[in-house]
């Protein structure tokens, strides 16, 4: 059971007393002997009783945790005794005088066992001053728990605190951040930066040398900040001065060379000339909220407040009267949340956000009013709220109606972009009108192409085979299905008369040395603009130059698309190429047996008959 200083100050008073009566009590020397005996064994009997009822064992009053010393290796530290601190600082003397005797213990780190200090170390290191311990120096193997014990032989009385010594990094002015107080300084206003805990250290006519530093950098010539001895003079303090502060204090005693070693952290905060009452930023008069009935109610209150030194910031919704304290609907709930002002340290917005589910008309209707005070000030404001009027069913119908009809028109315009060959082919095959019915025409496709090697295997082995072999139609290649002997132009003019189409097979050779291919071109032209009875297709196996092509090529690239030929990528018959070019050939009713096309080499034999059938396939 723990005595409050009073119980065991009066005990002191007490047993005292009993002392000054049973023995230098004047009045005793007057009496009797035998009444002196008597006397004398009443005394006894009180001071066996006293003894019996408080001082039976000793009055532990634990650890106390919140009095932690930290001092750095090799520096001076001294322990101050708590059962003298605060209301009992004055009374060690009073103790002493009673008879009562001040004695220290500790536990090392790591230990259980409490040992005794040993104040005769050499060059005493560590000594007593009345209710202080000094260490001069403080080593690591310090660290540990010490407990200063009050007694005599009667009383006992206790208290352990901790002491932790931190080893100094010798390249730094400041090892453990732990070690750092906090103080906290206004913008824009002076301030003074003590070098704490070094009173009492060395003599009062020893002048100490005082080393600030911030950061570790040593303040000297520092614009705006000026050491003054054991004070740094802040005239105007400025954000860019918030930091670590040490200051390491130098001197002798007893001819030995002591530091100390006090770090400061500074914080800055806003200057109270920038302090002022709660700013509501939202709600305001310019906001109204709308809500459906059924729905969520969602409001925010942002309040800005500025620092003020020892002020409170609240902030609090209020409905109808009703404080958040009063709030027991589990449909109502409020968040805050904090945002602090990078520019005016201290200062912040605060947002306390309400939201109510399933809100009612009725509920639509409140006062809902936001309420933030500081010490400087109280501001309140009521949000605008009503009910949101809900659209007219025929409209929403109407606008999911529009909504799927657009989405199926954008769905067929990509469908029909992606897919136009496939479904203008797959209509030609079903409705399509036969166009070889009745028409006097005897061949299909009059081609017209430069001779030369490379181009003359394309047409008679690649183009040749799949629109004959495949597609069904028939082809007229004057080199293959000419009669010899006969006038070239004339031929020429009679052949392309009798065709529905003229393919051109474009490439730098049919300009250069098309000269026939030319005439070609220029008789499909002439054919398609005076009777109408033939439509060209352009085929570009290999790209021209614009400057390089004669004015009845650029004639007709100018009002004809080209079905351009890509090489490898083209090859596959059911490629992009060959659709184009399907959708560009004759609508004819024909069915063909193969569902896919093979390479072979060709044996060209020439006949009378354009339409004859003159390749060699693979069995």
């Amino acid at each position: 059971m723990r005595h409050s200083p009073t119980v065991w100050r009066q005990t002191l008073a007490g047993t005292g007393a009993v002392f000054l009566i049973c023995g230098r009590n004047p009045t005793v020397l007057l009496l009797s002997r035998e009444m002196k005996i008597s006397f004398l064994f009443a005394c006894l009997l009180v001071l066996t009783i006293t003894r019996d009822c408080i001082c039976e064992r000793c009055d532990d009053w634990g650890e106390d945790t919140r009095k932690l010393t930290q001092a750095y290796d090799g520096e001076p530290v001294r322990l101050r005794c708590p059962l003298f601190e605060d209301y009992l600082k004055h009374n060690y003397s009073t103790a002493h005088s009673a008879g009562l005797t001040l004695m220290w213990y500790w536990t090392g780190k790591g230990k259980d066992l409490e040992e005794p200090i040993n104040i005769r170390l050499p060059n005493n290191r560590i000594s007593k001053d009345k209710d202080i311990l000094w260490f001069r120096p403080v080593l690591l193997n310090d660290t540990g728990n010490y407990t200063c014990m009050l007694r005599n032989t009667t009383f006992c009385l206790k208290i352990a605190f901790p002491l932790e010594v931190l080893k100094k990094d010798p390249d730094s002015c400041v090892s453990n951040d732990k070690a750092a107080e906090v103080v906290t300084f206004p913008l824009e206003e002076s301030s003074t930066l003590n070098c704490p805990d070094t009173k009492g250290y060395y003599p009062s006519d020893v002048i100490p040398i005082v080393n600030w530093y911030m950061n570790c950098l040593l303040v000297d010539r520092f614009i705006g900040r000026y050491p003054q001895g054991l004070n740094l003079q802040f005239v105007d303090v400025m954000q860019r001065f918030e930091g670590n502060y040490t200051c390491i204090v130098s001197y002798e005693e007893n001819g030995r060379a002591y530091n100390l070693t006090r770090t400061i952290y500074v914080k800055t905060i806003s200057s109270h000339i920038h302090a002022k009452a709660p700013v509501m930023i939202s709600p305001n008069d310019k906001q109204t909220f709308e809500f459906l009935a059924g729905g969520e109610l969602h409001i925010s209150c942002d309040v800005y407040f500025s620092y003020v030194n020892n002020s409170f910031n609240e902030i609090g919704w209020i409905i109808n009267g009703k404080s958040e304290g009063d709030f027991t609907d589990p449909r109502v709930h409020v968040n805050e949340s904090v945002t602090l002002d990078t520019t005016l340290p201290g200062a912040k917005t605060i947002k306390k956000e309400l939201r109510i589910k399933n809100i009612t008309p009725d509920e639509l209707k409140h006062n809902y009013t936001c309420t933030a005070k500081n010490t400087l000030g109280v501001v309140s404001r009521q949000a605008l709220v009503k009910e949101k009027v809900g659209t007219p069913r025929y409209i929403t119908e109407l606008a999911c109606g529009l909504g799927a009809t657009l989405f199926l028109v954008v769905c067929f315009v990509v469908v029909y972009h992606v897919y136009w060959l496939e479904m203008v082919l797959f209509y030609r095959a079903h409705f399509g009108t036969d166009e070889t019915i009745g028409d006097g025409k005897e061949y299909d496709v009059y081609v017209s192409y430069a001779r030369n090697a490379e181009e003359e295997e394309f047409v008679l082995v690649t183009l040749r085979g799949v629109l004959e072999n495949e597609f069904g139609y028939k082809l007229c290649i004057f080199d293959r299905d000419s009669l010899p002997g006969g006038i070239i132009t004339d031929e020429t003019l009679s052949f392309i008369k009798k065709s529905r189409r003229l393919l051109v097979v474009i490439s730098p050779s049919y300009v250069h040395q098309g000269t026939q291919a030319i005439l070609e071109l220029k008789a499909g032209l002439e054919n398609m603009a005076s009777q109408g009875n033939i439509r060209l297709v352009l085929v570009q196996y290999k790209s021209i130059k614009n400057k390089e092509k004669v004015k009845e090529l650029k004639l007709a690239q100018s009002v004809l698309s080209v079905i351009k030929w890509k090489g490898e990528k083209s090859k596959y018959p059911g490629g992009r190429f060959w659709k184009q070019l399907h959708v560009a050939l004759p609508v004819k009713k024909t069915s063909s047996s193969k569902n896919s096309f093979q390479m072979v080499p060709l044996n060209v034999e020439f006949g009378t008959d354009c339409g004859k059938n003159v390749t060699t396939k693979n069995s």
